[in-house]
Formats: C-alpha cells, structure tokens, sequence
C-alpha cells in the first residue's frame, strides 16, 4: 500500500504560505511577553497590575475564537484567514497612537485588537492544516506547521531584547517619583516610542501576508464550499461536543498549557533578575535562550512522533515540565534560570499535541471544535494574574509552583488518550 500524502495535491503552496501566519503570531505573542515588566518599570506598576497586558491579550483570544468559527463555517477558511490578519494590521497599527497617548489603557485595546484577529487568524489556520492532508497524520502535519510558530516566537524576543528592553531608562519606581513630571514624561515617552516601533513594523509584515493570501486561489477547501457549509447548527453542534470526553478534556487540559507556557515566559525576567541579578535587558537573553530551545525542541518533537505515540511524549513532557518548574520554585540561582529555560522544551510539543487529539474525529464538527481549543487561550489571561500576585507576596521563584501545578493537568490529559478505547485509532496519527 503507498504511503498517504502529507498534504492532499494541490495544497502544497497553501501550506507553506499558512506556515507564515504561524510565525507572524509567534511574533507578536512572544514580543508581548516582555511588556509586563516593561509596563511596570514604565508606569511603575505592580506585577499584578502590568499582567493586565496578558489579560487583554489572551481575553481577546478568548472572545473572538468563537466568531471565528461562525465566519470559517459560514465562508471558508481562506476568508477566516483574511479577517484576522486584518484585524491584527489595524491593532499593530494602533500602538502608534497609544505610543503619543501615553497612557496604558490604549496600549491595551491596542493589544486586544490585535490579538483578537490573531485569535480569527489561528482559529482559522489550525484546522484548515489539519484538513489539507490524511487524518491519519493531522496531528504530525500540524506540529509541523506549529513547527514554524518558535521561529517567529524568537524573532518577537529578539526584537524585544534588541528593540525594547535596552532603551528602558534605569530609573527605580522612586527615582522615577521624585522626577520633575517633564522629565518623567521625556523619559516615558522615549520608552513607549521603543514599545511602539517593532509593532508598527509587524503590521506591515501582516499586511504583506494578507495581500499573498487574497491573492492565492486555493484549490479545496472542502468543508467550506461545501452545498450545506452555510448552514449553522450551533446547539446540536454545542451538544456533541460536551458529550465528547476527549474533546472536553483537550479543551481543559490547553488552557493549563497555553496558562503554563504564558506564566513561564512573561516572569523569566523578573525570575532571573531575583535570581542572579543583571538588568531587563541581560534577563532578556535568557528568555531568547528559552525559546531557541523551544524552536529546537520543536522540530525534534514532530521527529520524535514517527516512532512514539504523541499522548505518550505529551505525558512524559508534561511530567518532566513539573518537575523543571519545582526545581526552579526550591533552587534560585543560576540552576534555576536553566531549569526555566528548560520548561521549553516540554512546552515545544504540547499545543499542537493537545490540539490534534482533541479535534481527532470530529469530522463537521472540526469548525466549532478548534474555537473551542483557541478559546481555551483564555488561561493565558487568567492564570498569569495569580502568578503575578504570588510573586508579588512571595517572590519570583516560588511563584513558579504556578505552571507545575497546571502541567500536571496536561499529564493527566496524556494518560487519559492512553487508556482510553481509541488507543488503535490515535496511533496512526504518528
């Protein structure tokens, strides 16, 4: 018998040019991260109060999932696609005005702009990549893809530590109080100019990506043109779906992850700033560090799930991602900063792992099914904040007993798949 396809004929060029809306949304992810700590050394915020700016963002992924799904079921997921980049250009656009407000709550709905159409843009590429090819190999079709998302997650620190972090001015929160208000503001201004530059500068990447795909005829998208595609049945789809234990739990078990991997990253500055001391922008390094080993993690991982059922690794990394974080809550210090930067290589496999289980057989139901796995995101919103108040009542490094105790539910998700009756049917997806 000849082996499947990776992807069915014809969706080659469409692959590969979706491959950079992965990237483009790694970008402006992980160049987020870094803004909870810029955000309060700006405004000298607390930590719980700068982590608003997670909240926005992954909130918005939170809200627009679902109209997403509406808009890929209702047209296609070509035009899904379009209207999220849209949205995401007008927001990146919008840290340009926020930048001459200065004021934290229009870089905010700025930030909830253009995470909301990334939220359109990502419900919108997952599953169409997962539709492009076999069923029997989505889930390594779509690590593949998402393969792609850490090389623009270390463009997005990249930029921060080159573009952002270096041009904070030095001044502590009472050096800054004590300021005259006009030399506070120069000094203020300055910093939110270096916040707005490489935003302005993704907009006009996304904005490329827009004009390539409207511009691309794609020659299947089955689902979508299909003669009953535009009729909606949101409740008995709504219904099969919460009857579904895997799906359920696979909604569950992403909001742990996307709330693990969003509290990691956003709080390895201040993790390594406690621990070793050095300023923001040496502290930046070792997050660029994290995310080259998640880059490189990566691609291992999608190598990995040709011989290893990809529930089993997701158990193994998920436990492993558990005790990296212990470590480094009992142990500050240099072993601890590499402990953190470790975590990335579990946190490599875990979102297109997750994704592509839970979305295994859902068949008309895919649609709704992936905003439900974007909405998920939402734990990126909302765990952050407890991560933050503990490391505001108790210290950076123990703050980090957060993300293991919410890697421990995705264990639990991993040995679930394992034991469950389509133990057969998920092991042809490697």
């Amino acid at each position: 018998m000849p082996k499947p396809p990776f992807v069915h004929p014809g969706m080659r060029v469409p692959f590969a040019l979706l491959v950079t809306c992965f990237a483009a949304w790694g970008i402006a992810a992980n160049m987020t991260d870094p803004l909870v700590q810029v955000f309060s050394r700006i405004f000298s915020m607390s930590t719980l109060q700068a982590s608003f700016v997670q909240f926005a963002y992954y909130g918005a992924y939170f809200l627009l999932a679902l109209p997403a799904a509406f808009i890929n079921r209702r047209f296609s997921y070509k035009t899904g696609i379009l209207t999220g980049l849209g949205c995401a250009v007008a927001g990146a656009f919008l840290f340009y005005p926020a930048a001459q407000a200065m004021t934290f709550g229009y870089f905010l709905a700025a930030l909830f702009l253009l995470a909301g159409g990334l939220s359109i843009l990502e419900t919108s590429a997952n599953p169409f990549v997962i539709a492009m090819g076999p069923e029997g190999n989505a889930t390594r079709r779509l690590n593949l893809a998402q393969a792609f998302n850490p090389v623009g997650t270390n463009i997005g620190v990249f930029l921060a530590a080159t573009l952002i972090l270096p041009r904070l001015n030095p001044a502590t929160d009472a050096e800054r109080a004590a300021m005259p208000a006009t030399a506070l503001e120069e000094i203020q201004r300055a910093e939110l100019s270096a916040v707005m530059t490489p935003y302005v500068g993704l907009a006009f990447v996304l904005l490329v990506i827009w004009v390539a795909i409207a511009f691309l005829r794609i020659p299947t998208d089955r689902e979508s043109i299909a003669p009953d595609a535009a009729r909606v049945q949101f409740a008995p789809t709504l219904r099969r779906l919460l009857s579904n234990r895997h799906y359920v739990f696979g909604v569950v078990a992403q909001f742990f992850n996307v709330a693990a991997q969003t509290c990691v990253w956003t709080f390895t500055i201040q993790y390594v700033i406690a621990a070793i001391g050095g300023t923001e922008a040496q502290a930046g390094w070792y997050l660029q560090a994290s995310l080259i080993v998640f880059l490189i993690a990566r691609f291992v991982m999608v190598g990995v799930m040709g011989v290893i059922r990809p529930a089993a690794l997701l158990t193994v990394m998920a436990v492993a991602g558990t005790g990296l974080c212990l470590f480094a809550a009992t142990g500050p210090g240099l072993a601890g900063v590499w402990a953190v930067v470790g975590v990335s290589a579990c946190l490599s496999l875990m979102f297109p792992t997750i994704y592509g289980i839970a979305l295994h057989g859902l068949g008309d139901d895919t649609k709704f099914g992936a905003a439900g796995l974007v909405m998920a995101i939402l734990g990126g919103a909302t765990v952050p904040l407890i991560h933050g108040a503990v490391m505001d009542s108790h210290g950076a490094a123990l703050s980090y007993v957060v993300p293991g105790l919410c890697f421990l539910v995705v264990a639990a998700y991993g040995l679930f798949d394992l034991r469950s009756s389509r133990h057969a049917d998920a092991a042809t997806q490697h």
